[in-house]
């Protein structure tokens, strides 16, 4: 059993397990993210990939470290390849659900619905789309209760993080407020919660250490960014050159 104290050092541990073995990171993820998910996976070391295409997704998900599948955009090639990739995924790879604006639709929360019960190995969502997603609210006992019967982690995103699998809980309060200013921030960190699912079998602490990572490195962009536009680039830099004692000495980890 880890405690939430250990968590900023198994996140730069982890982090350098990525940089190491380069994982492959296969994104089944919105337009409008795509560019900006891949490049935020690149600096921190692992490999994306994000075709959509049903008649070659099943090759790249077999070949894959890690599956992320997010519903911001959700079309009829991006449905009907979700279903090939978890096939080809299997129980050999893990996969992260981003359940994006369930809230705004009843047919894509019904949707996302029927991906939870496959069991994703984590969830990564903001408060609106777990209390649609939960029926509850998004107290810490609910997000644990919600992991629990789910068996799955849940990393819920906000002023303060919540990473829980009903056994364990933490709270993370890094990140700033220009990272809501820049579009797919969400979207990255679940990215980047795949790529440390791809090299830590322990899904708690690898969903912890994701949002660890892209909350230190908001952090760190920001002191010398002078708006969302050098911010957007600053944080791949920051990501990039993030080192233990970084992280060590600015997570704010309970």
């Amino acid at each position: 059993m880890h405690a939430p104290r250990e968590l900023p050092a198994a996140a730069a541990d982890i982090l350098g397990r990525i940089r190491a073995r380069h994982p492959r990171v296969h994104c089944i993820t919105n337009a409008v993210a795509q560019n900006f998910t891949a490049n935020m996976l690149l600096a921190a070391g692992a490999v994306p990939a994000m075709t959509i295409a049903p008649d070659e997704i099943a090759e790249f998900v077999a070949q894959a470290d890690a599956l992320v599948i997010n519903l911001g955009t959700m079309d009829a090639e991006r449905r009907a390849s979700i279903g090939i990739a978890l096939g080809a995924a299997g129980d050999r790879v893990p996969w992260l659900l981003d359940p994006v604006f369930v809230d705004r639709s009843a047919a894509r929360a019904a949707f996302a619905a029927g991906l939870v019960t496959k069991h994703p190995r984590a969830i990564r969502l903001n408060h609106a789309e777990f209390v649609r997603l939960a029926g509850a609210g998004p107290e810490p006992a609910g997000i644990a209760r919600f992991a629990r019967d789910h068996a799955t982690v849940v990393g819920l995103t906000g002023d303060r993080d919540i990473v829980a699998d009903g056994a364990r809980t933490a709270s993370i309060s890094n990140g700033d407020p220009l990272m809501a200013k820049v579009t797919a921030m969400g979207c990255a960190a679940s990215a980047l919660v795949g790529a440390c699912l791809a090299v830590e079998t322990d899904a708690w602490r690898a969903t912890a250490a994701g949002l660890i990572l892209i909350g230190v490195a908001g952090e760190v962009a920001a002191d010398d960014a002078k708006g969302p536009g050098t911010f957007a680039a600053a944080i791949l830099d920051a990501l990039h050159r993030l080192d233990e004692a970084t992280i060590i000495a600015r997570a704010r980890v309970a």
